[in-house]
């Protein structure tokens, strides 16, 4: 079994049917041996019968298949893993980014510094089970949300979850939904019937999410040429391991929480990457009843947080590109930004095979733009040089900002480089790294709203952890409320 959990709570959750709590753990019922989330609407098995796992890979470990009623493998992820920074949590940062598909164990590993043995270890003492099974398990997931949501044919949702041969795939399938690709087909709605080349999937998240606050947010910084907001939708260029793909983003049908994703990926083994970068991007697996209990409790924020419950904090898909942006992005306006950082997308990304819509280029990887002129773009002498001198540092992996970084190594090594001050590299820890734990020092919009509320920049600079991240959007929606949907309400005594 993965490492100790209450019991008690996690069995009060489970007869309360608590959807707060699904993806936090799974819930394994000996007398049925399937494993299900805290909100199956089965009856309530007795507290005697089960067992409680934090990663379905560990129940399935255990010889538990998933239920097919509650659907665990379709819950949002785990928020703990975006909020730890030790290593078990980088692995399964980096698990989730596709890694060991990518580079295997070994390539794991030396990611995070350890060797295979201890890595091992480490994941099996926590979670009760190692990388391998962990990766496999993700795989299961992609595979049905695949046969359930496309019309793919089989062996092309084997590729594409990550097997390395149909066989494998069967195997898999029938081992942990205890039943057959084609059976799960033949059960599913099926696919929408979208247009050929696109995958429509949708993302799960925890209620309240208020997706059309998010994808405004996203849309108002959007890049042109590589991003694109109509008022609805989101789209964007994401740089794949495998070569380019294309994202449109929008709330999801029904009104219900989460968003849907129209995918169209240059290679099918990049679309389990490809969502796990959109769902870091739209803050997706963040748990909102734990930051609005925190957050709400300060007389300071709570008129905001009643105002927009659950609000997330938009991220970068992409930790590198988000850094760069950063750098270019200071001391002048969002439309300067976004004016600068177009002209760099032209100078140096790299342009997609057929334009879709007006989305035409992929973000320069870092070594492109280590060796870019970029004195057409209109950057001053000191800002092309801070430009130059941190992509060098990120394509010579001085600089390491991957799903798996250490937050505060990367941050010490951000500050290093000439031009980069802590303001910039808060941001890059806030939005491009997803750490929920940020303060931006010296923020001219929160100074605002601070003082509006009566509080200085030094003093809450060390509240509201460890979910400051958060705090920061709200002050954010209180200074600048074009940027949100929601327009925050001030409290009555401002």
């Amino acid at each position: 079994m993965s490492r100790t959990v209450d019991h008690e709570r996690c069995y009060r959750a489970v007869a309360g049917r608590d959807a707060r709590f699904d993806g936090w753990f799974f819930t394994a019922v000996h007398t049925t041996g399937i494993y299900c989330r805290p909100s199956c609407p089965a009856r309530t098995p007795l507290a005697r019968n089960v067992s409680f796992f934090t990663t379905a890979a560990a129940a399935q470990g255990a010889g538990f298949r998933a239920c097919r009623r509650c659907r665990p493998d379709a819950v949002p992820g785990s928020p703990e893993w975006d909020v730890r920074a030790d290593v078990v949590a980088r692995a399964m940062r980096l698990i989730a980014d596709g890694e060991v598909e990518r580079s295997g164990v070994p390539g794991l590993a030396a990611r995070l510094g350890y060797s295979e043995r201890q890595l091992h270890r480490l994941l099996v003492g926590e979670l009760g089970v190692g990388p391998l099974a962990l990766a496999r398990a993700q795989r299961a997931q992609t595979a049905r949300l695949l046969i359930e949501t496309t019309d793919l044919p089989m062996a092309d949702v084997a590729f594409a979850a990550g097997f390395a041969s149909i066989r494998q795939f069967n195997d898999t399938v029938r081992e942990v939904f205890a039943t057959t690709p084609t059976a799960l087909r033949s059960t599913s709605p099926g696919s929408d019937g979208g247009s050929p080349g696109w995958l429509t999937l949708r993302l799960a998240a925890r209620a309240p999410y208020a997706a059309d606050e998010v994808l405004l947010f996203l849309g108002v910084h959007a890049v042109p040429g590589l991003e694109e907001w109509d008022g609805r939708t989101f789209s964007r260029v994401l740089d794949l391991p495998h070569g380019p793909a294309v994202v449109q983003l929008s709330p999801a049908a029904g009104g219900g929480a989460g968003v849907t994703a129209r995918l169209r990926v240059a290679e099918l083994r990049d679309l389990g990457a490809a969502v796990t970068r959109c769902r870091r991007m739209l803050d997706l697996d963040a748990d909102p009843a734990a930051v609005d209990d925190v957050l709400g409790a300060d007389p300071t924020l709570a008129a905001l947080v009643n105002t927009a419950p659950g609000r997330r904090v938009p991220a970068s898909p992409d930790a590198d590109e988000l850094a760069v942006r950063a750098v270019l992005g200071q001391q002048v306006s969002v439309a300067g930004a976004r004016t600068l950082t177009a002209r760099v997308l032209t100078a140096a990304g790299t342009p997609l095979a057929e334009p879709v819509g007006s989305l035409t280029h992929a973000f320069p990887r870092a070594a492109a733009l280590a060796d870019t002129d970029l004195t057409t773009v209109g950057l001053t002498g000191a800002r092309r040089r801070t430009v130059h001198a941190l992509s060098s540092a990120l394509a010579g992996g001085d600089i390491a900002l991957d799903p798996g970084a250490d937050r505060e190594e990367a941050g010490r090594a951000l500050l290093a480089v000439p031009g980069i001050g802590p303001w910039t590299a808060a941001l890059v820890g806030l939005r491009g790294l997803a750490d929920p734990d940020v303060w931006l020092p010296g923020d001219l919009a929160l100074r605002k709203s601070l003082t509006t509320l009566g509080s200085t920049d030094a003093e809450a600079a060390t509240r509201w952890r460890p979910w400051r991240s958060y705090a920061v959007l709200h002050l954010w929606a209180l200074a600048v409320p074009s940027l949100f949907t929601r327009g925050p309400a001030l409290p009555r005594s401002a």
